[in-house]
């Protein structure tokens, strides 16, 4: 079946034979048995939708996780100052107060820094490890950041402080000199963990700390949940395996309630209403984000870190007012970009580069780019004399990967990341050769991997309490593990309204006159968003059902994601 936005669509085909023994073996309905089926759940993953999770570090045997805590160790009973360094983004933030939560509670001595986009760039450097020196730390810990630092770490290792990295990024050889690195993306040791955030994997150094009984036994690490959650889903860390009973459990916490930072600022954006995976990664985060995104990278850490009412307060309406500047700032760039122009290049990468834009606000452009279009984007500006740009992905094009590719290529003169997301700069001489690499090499995984599969078909009349309880199991939804796609056939248009200017809402009623309210994002002037608004007779719609909230109230509601004639 062939889309208005030109996909071709096909029912998923699972043996019906598999799909009645895990009716039988897990005692589940047939369509939950076939979606799960289809998302290639593992045991603990099945488990996981009956609310049975059980967390354990997997690590507690890894010695770089082992060694790690031993330099820690050593330091907190030598009473060395420790310096946490950690990146300006949602997961840097989070792990950085995992760190300074365990330190102010064990009363160890220690200082923080975050560094600032403008001034210092990213991650460590010399310049900024000139400054920290002077507070004479004995120990760095680096989060979310440092894994192709090299100079700056060696620099360090010159100046006799020890250096631990905690870091998730592609990480190429030779290795910085660090006296400890934890990446899984470093060695066989835990390849198959390689899709964990670095607030995770500091979530688990600090479990191994603990487990070795040199500081106080009472601290409860799972109090801090949340901030796995919230680097997890703002990072688009993939909530399967690992990252599913983290999340699950998160969610499932006294802490998403009791972290008094988080839920002051909740609070105040989301009034009190059960918090979702949506509102983190749509509201939390981005607030969260624009202090430094706007030359503010430590709000975010101090807010999470804090336990005073008063400071929460005032810095959760500082980010509020900068997520608000932040917004205007990009509705302006992103006015500046022809989005008919790119719909129209279906086998493209989506490449932009623009003078105007700010700096901090290149990530958010090309996350929004990529959402709308479902393409890996990468958007640039000039910084100095250097074009920087940031980089968004879709599932089975690896950013991390295709950095070091262009890397290897001189294609670029820097950059690094994971698979969803990084960073990188080029001279602009090297523009054009650098997006036709990009667009071979998106061709090359296009013609491979592109499928557009729903699960089954659907009426509007299925869709009741059991159904949605149904759905509810397999939540938290996110990235690899998205909402189950159906097809709902012969419908029919009315009440359509245009919302915010680029949001189309609409109801959709069935042969048997049964309606449901429907959304389709970003809609307005695309294939989609024309049909919305102007066809009468019958169609198909391609989409997912979700739950919405609303003025305190709960609907179920229709996702638009294609139109079939």
């Amino acid at each position: 079946m062939i889309s208005v936005s030109k996909k071709v669509w096909s029912e998923r085909k699972i043996s019906q034979r598999l799909i009645d023994k895990f009716v039988q073996d897990y005692t589940l309905s047939p369509i939950l048995a076939k979606i799960i089926i289809s998302k290639k759940f593992s045991l603990e993953e099945i488990y996981s939708i009956k609310n049975k999770v059980y967390l354990k570090n997997v690590f507690k045997n890894n010695r770089d996780f082992i060694s790690a805590s031993e330099i820690i160790e050593s330091s907190i009973k030598n009473n060395e100052k420790i310096c946490i360094f950690g990146d300006y983004d949602v997961d840097g933030s989070c792990a950085s107060t995992l760190l300074i939560k365990f330190l102010t509670a064990i009363k160890h001595p220690f200082i923080y820094y975050i560094p600032d986009r403008e001034i210092d760039g990213y991650g460590p450097s010399i310049k900024v490890f000139e400054k920290l020196i002077k507070k004479k730390p004995q120990l760095l810990i680096m989060v979310d950041c440092g894994s192709n630092s090299r100079e700056a770490i060696n620099y360090l290792k010159l100046n006799k402080i020890k250096s631990i990295i905690v870091d998730h990024h592609q990480i190429y050889k030779p290795f910085p000199l660090a006296n400890e690195i934890i990446n899984p993306n470093k060695n066989l040791n835990y390849i198959n963990y390689n899709y964990l955030c670095a607030t995770t994997l500091t979530y688990f150094l600090i479990d191994t700390l603990l487990s070795r009984k040199i500081v106080n036994s009472n601290i409860k690490l799972e109090s801090n949940l949340i901030l796995v959650l919230l680097a997890t889903v703002c990072d688009v860390m993939p909530i399967r395996k690992l990252n599913r009973v983290l999340t699950v459990k998160a969610l499932n916490s006294p802490s998403i309630n009791n972290f008094i930072s988080f839920k002051i600022i909740r609070d105040k954006i989301l009034k009190n209403k059960k918090i979702t995976i949506e509102d983190l990664g749509f509201i939390i985060g981005p607030i969260l984000n624009s202090g430094g995104r706007l030359g503010h990278s430590d709000l975010a850490t101090k807010l999470l870190s804090s336990n005073n009412e008063n400071e929460i307060l005032k810095i959760s309406n500082k980010l509020i007012f900068l997520n608000e500047k932040r917004k205007n700032l990009e509705n302006k760039a992103l006015k500046r970009i022809d989005l008919n122009k790119l719909s129209k290049k279906h086998n493209e990468v989506i490449f932009i580069y623009d003078s105007f834009f700010k700096d901090g606000l290149i990530g958010i452009i090309a996350s929004k780019l990529k959402d709308q279009f479902n393409k890996p984007a990468f958007v640039m500006t000039q910084v100095n004399s250097t074009i920087k740009g940031s980089a968004r992905s879709v599932l089975n094009f690896d950013i991390g990967k295709i950095l070091n590719k262009a890397l290897d290529k001189n294609l670029i003169n820097s950059g690094g990341g994971h698979q969803m997301a990084g960073g990188f700069q080029l001279n602009k001489k090297n523009l054009e050769t650098f997006k036709l690499f990009l667009n071979k090499e998106f061709m090359n995984q296009h013609k491979n991997n592109e499928q557009f599969i729903f699960e089954s078909k659907l009426s509007f009349t299925s869709i009741n309490s059991v159904f949605i309880s149904e759905l509810n199991k397999l939540e938290p939804f996110g990235t690899a593990n998205e909402n189950p796609i159906f097809l709902f056939e012969n419908l029919k248009i009315k009440n359509v309204k245009i919302f915010n200017s680029k949001h189309i809402f609409n109801l959709f009623i069935s042969n048997n006159g049964k309606t449901v309210s429907a959304i389709s994002f970003n809609s307005v002037d695309t294939s989609i968003g024309r049909y919305l608004l102007n066809y009468k007779k019958q169609l198909n719609v391609i989409g997912y059902i979700k739950e919405n909230y609303w003025n305190n109230k709960k609907t179920l509601q229709l996702v638009v994601l294609d139109l079939i004639l």
